[in-house]
């Protein structure tokens, strides 16, 4: 079958792609590092706020990791391509877990089972959060779309999300602060579950072929997969 396209498409030289694949790797290796120390920090100062928002932070941290982590393993491989099924389903499944559990946790707090407090550290945390993540999504997706790879693009998404989870939060955890607005914060957490179970879905779909690579990548090449 014979790739049909709509414009010019770029091919990258083994030289580029290997530059691409080192950058992927360094980005990989910043957002893990990130993330650990604020996974401790959220799920620490969320333990103690009895906050449903602040641990489903935490937790989008660990997430991260495990997609960060995926995407390390992949392209430590000669032929990364061979690895994205496994890392596409590995970045899904991590979101839908992420779901789950800030869903249960937060219908807690909602039926009045625990009533989360205030908590300076979680509106610190996600306000330095808000300004890092972004870039470092920005980096890796533009790195992705050049380089063709539809997990790394999952994964700067998987990042991008922790930036609306941030400003999430960080609106839940004022209101409550300043307003005395306990509800909020489980909200802000359901807002966190939307947007776990909907990239879980995009990144479940990511190596089907009702959902070309090339879709995922922006590209306007479109590329038979692999059963066709």
């Amino acid at each position: 079958m014979t790739a049909t396209t709509t414009g010019p498409v770029r091919v990258l030289g083994p030289l580029r792609k290997q530059v691409l694949k080192r950058r992927i790797r360094l980005i990989v290796a910043i957002t893990i590092t990130y993330n650990v120390v604020e996974a401790i920090i959220a799920l620490a100062a969320g333990t103690v706020a009895s906050s449903a928002a602040l641990i489903g932070f935490g937790l989008d941290s660990i997430v991260e990791v495990l997609s960060a982590a995926a995407i390390a393993w992949q392209f430590s491989a000669p032929d990364p391509e061979k690895r994205e099924k496994v890392a596409l389903r590995i970045i899904a499944f991590s979101f839908f877990g992420l779901a789950a559990y800030v869903i249960v946790d937060a219908g807690l707090s909602l039926f009045g089972l625990r009533e989360a407090e205030h908590s300076a550290v979680g509106i610190a945390l996600a306000a330095v959060s808000l300004a890092v993540m972004p870039f470092l999504s920005w980096f890796e997706r533009r790195t992705g779309r050049e380089l063709g790879s539809a997990s790394a693009i999952a994964d700067s998404k998987q990042t991008l999300i922790c930036s609306y989870l941030s400003a999430a939060l960080l609106v839940g955890l004022l209101l409550n602060t300043l307003l005395g607005w306990v509800w909020a914060d489980s909200i802000a957490a359901l807002v966190i579950a939307g947007f776990a179970i909907k990239e879980g879905l995009e990144a479940w779909k990511g190596d089907t072929c009702a959902v070309p690579v090339a879709a995922l990548t922006g590209e306007r090449a479109v590329e038979p997969c692999e059963c066709c």
